[in-house]
C-alpha cells in the first residue's frame, strides 16, 4: 500500500514537469521575444531622446535628472503608443475613445490574411516569400473588377474577392508547379516572381485602356464602385470594415485545414519530412502545387481587402505596403499556427497604429517601431537566447517509445 510519503514526490514531479513544459514552451517563448524587444526599444527611446541627453551631460552632479528623463521618455513614448492603439483616455467619449482600437484591428486585417498564407507554407516546409507579388496580383485582379463592372450590390463584392483571391493563388501556383516538376527552390522563385508581379502591374497601371484610369497620366487605377467595396463593420466613423470578419473565417478555416482535415496532415508529413511522407504514399508533388495555391490565395485575400476596404480611390503599385514581408515576421511570430499568427497580426497592427501617435505627440521616430518588429524576428529566431536572457529551463527531450522501452530494459537489468 502507497503511504502518503511516497505520493508527494510523484505529485511534485508531475507539477514540476507541467512547469516545465509550460515554461519552455514556445508561446512563452514568443512572449518573452517580444517583451526583450520592447525593453531594447526603450533603451533606443532613451538614447534618441534630447532631453536625455542634455541631462546626461550633467549625470555626475545631479544623476536623478537623467533618470527622470528616461523614465519621461519611455514611459511618455509608450503611453502614446497605447494611446494610440488600444484606447484614446483623452477623448470625452467610448465612441471616441475606442477609435485606436479599430484601426489596430484595420491595420491587422491584411496581415492576417498574408500571415496565415505563409503560415501554411511554413508547416508544409516551404518558404513563401513572394507575398508582395501574390498581393499586388491580387490586388490587380479585385481592383479590376471593382472598376471595370457594373453588377449588383453583393454581387460585385463577392465577384471582386474571388478575383483576388484566385489571381493570388494563381501567381503562387507558379512557384508550386516549378517546385513540384523541376525542383526549383520555391525561395528563389517566389523572390523573382515578386520582381515581375511588380513590373507587370505598373506596366498595366502607365498603359491606357488597361489598369490606368481614364484621362490620367499617372500610373494610377480608377476608384473602386461602390458596390465592390467592403461595408464599414462599426459605421462611417470607423475604417474598420468586414474585412475583419473574414479573416477571422480564414483563421478557422485554416485552422481546421491544418489539424482536421486529411489534406492538413499531408501537409504536415511533407513539413516534418518530405521523404518518410513519400515512402507512406503522399504525393509529395502535388502537395508542393496544392500548398503554394491555398498559400497565394490567403494573401490574395490580403491585396483584395486593400483595395476593397483600404485604399478604394484607386490604386498605384504600392498597394502591398510592404505587408508580403511584415507577413513573414507574423508568420513566426505566431509559430506558424493559425490562432496564433492572428494575435501576432493583431499586435503588429497595434505597433502600426500606436506608432504614428509616438511620432506625433512624442516626437519619436517611426524608425523605433521598426527596429522593434527586427528585434522581435531576431529573438523569435533565437530561442537559447531567450532561454538564456531569463534564465528558462532547455525543453524536455521526448523519447521516442522504441527509445523509451530500450531504456526501461536497462533500468530493470541494473536492478
Amino acid at each position: 500500500m502507497t503511504g502518503p510519503d511516497e505520493s508527494e514526490p510523484e505529485t511534485d514531479s508531475r507539477f514540476s514537469g507541467a512547469l516545465r513544459e509550460i515554461v519552455s514552451g514556445s508561446a512563452v517563448i514568443s512572449i518573452l521575444a517580444v517583451v526583450l524587444a520592447m525593453v531594447a526599444g526603450a533603451i533606443l527611446i532613451a538614447l534618441t531622446d534630447p532631453t536625455v541627453r542634455a541631462a546626461s551631460g550633467y549625470f555626475f552632479s545631479r544623476p536623478a535628472d537623467t533618470f527622470s528623463a528616461i523614465w519621461q521618455a519611455v514611459s511618455g513614448a509608450y503611453g502614446s503608443l497605447i494611446q494610440g492603439s488600444v484606447y484614446n483616455f483623452s477623448r470625452p467619449d467610448f465612441v471616441d475613445g475606442i477609435r485606436p482600437l479599430t484601426e489596430t484591428l484595420s491595420f491587422a486585417t491584411p496581415l492576417v490574411a498574408a500571415g496565415l498564407g505563409v503560415a501554411v507554407g511554413f508547416r508544409a516546409g516551404m518558404f513563401n516569400i513572394g507575398g508582395r507579388g501574390q498581393m499586388l496580383f491580387g490586388a490587380a485582379a479585385a481592383g479590376w473588377v471593382g472598376f471595370a463592372f457594373d453588377l449588383p450590390p453583393g454581387i460585385h463584392l463577392v465577384l471582386a474577392l474571388a478575383a483576388g483571391i484566385l489571381a493570388g493563388a494563381l501567381w503562387s501556383g507558379l512557384a508550386g508547379i516549378l517546385k513540384a516538376r523541376t525542383g526549383a527552390h520555391e525561395v528563389i522563385v517566389t523572390i523573382m516572381l515578386n520582381y515581375v508581379a511588380f513590373y507587370l502591374i505598373s506596366y498595366l497601371l502607365s498603359t491606357k485602356g488597361l489598369l490606368q484610369a481614364p484621362g490620367s497620366n499617372n500610373p494610377k487605377s480608377p476608384g473602386m464602385h461602390p458596390n465592390a467595396i467592403f461595408p464599414r463593420l462599426l459605421g462611417p466613423q470607423y475604417n474598420l470594415t468586414i474585412g475583419f470578419l473574414l479573416v477571422i473565417a480564414a483563421t478557422l478555416a485554416v485552422w481546421w485545414l491544418l489539424n482536421r482535415s486529411s489534406l492538413g496532415f499531408r501537409f504536415r508529413a511533407v513539413g516534418e519530412n518530405p521523404n518518410a511522407a513519400r515512402v507512406a504514399g503522399i504525393n509529395v508533388k502535388n502537395t508542393y502545387v496544392f500548398v503554394m495555391l491555398i498559400s497565394g490565395a490567403l494573401i490574395g485575400m490580403a491585396g483584395a481587402n486593400q483595395v476593397q476596404g483600404v485604399i478604394t480611390s484607386g490604386f498605384t503599385s504600392g498597394i502591398d505596403a510592404g505587408l508580403g514581408f511584415d507577413a513573414i515576421t507574423v508568420a513566426l511570430l505566431g509559430r506558424s499556427r493559425p490562432w496564433g499568427v492572428f494575435w501576432a497580426a493583431i499586435l503588429f497592427g497595434a505597433l502600426k497604429a500606436g506608432g504614428f501617435t509616438m511620432q506625433a505627440v512624442e516626437g519619436i521616430p517611426i524608425d523605433i517601431i521598426l527596429v522593434v518588429q527586427s528585434l522581435i524576428v531576431l529573438f523569435i529566431a533565437a530561442p537559447p537566447l531567450i532561454r538564456a536572457v531569463f534564465r528558462l529551463p532547455q525543453p524536455r527531450v521526448k523519447l521516442r517509445p522504441r527509445a523509451s522501452a530500450v531504456q526501461g530494459k536497462k533500468a530493470v537489468v541494473t536492478k
